[in-house]
């Protein structure tokens, strides 16, 4: 019904950039309220990294403004463009997709991703 899938993860070294892609699918989804990346490091509780709104609004983690940005090809797939990384960014990364499912009430839902590492060498 629906699906979400991450790519472009992968290993780099600190300073180095890397580019996740997300893309959403799916006859339940009537119409998408918000998309955003999610990560969730060893040993740590997941975090929000950056979201991106139907109407383009961006929101972002304080630890990432600057370094990372969110952008979109359209309404259902979006990207993470991660410059400058750091170790600290290592985690696994995910996408999800915040949806209305009819356009008759205001019931939210949420899908995930199943995500993407990426790590970050010391």
């Amino acid at each position: 019904q629906v699906r979400v899938v991450e790519s472009g993860g992968g290993l780099v070294r600190p300073g180095g950039s890397l580019r996740l892609s997300c893309s959403a699918s799916g006859g339940a989804i009537f119409s998408v309220k918000e998309m955003g990346w999610y990560r969730q490091g060893p040993g740590k509780q997941r975090e929000l990294v950056a979201t991106i709104t139907r109407g383009g609004t961006t929101t972002y983690a304080n630890s990432v403004k600057g370094r990372f940005t969110i952008s979109r090809d359209n309404v259902k797939n979006i990207n993470l463009q991660m410059n400058s990384l750091k170790p600290d960014d290592t985690a696994v990364y995910y996408c999800k997709l915040n949806f209305y499912s009819d356009p008759w009430t205001e019931d939210e839902n949420d899908y995930w991703g199943q995500g993407t590492q990426v790590t970050v060498l010391p």
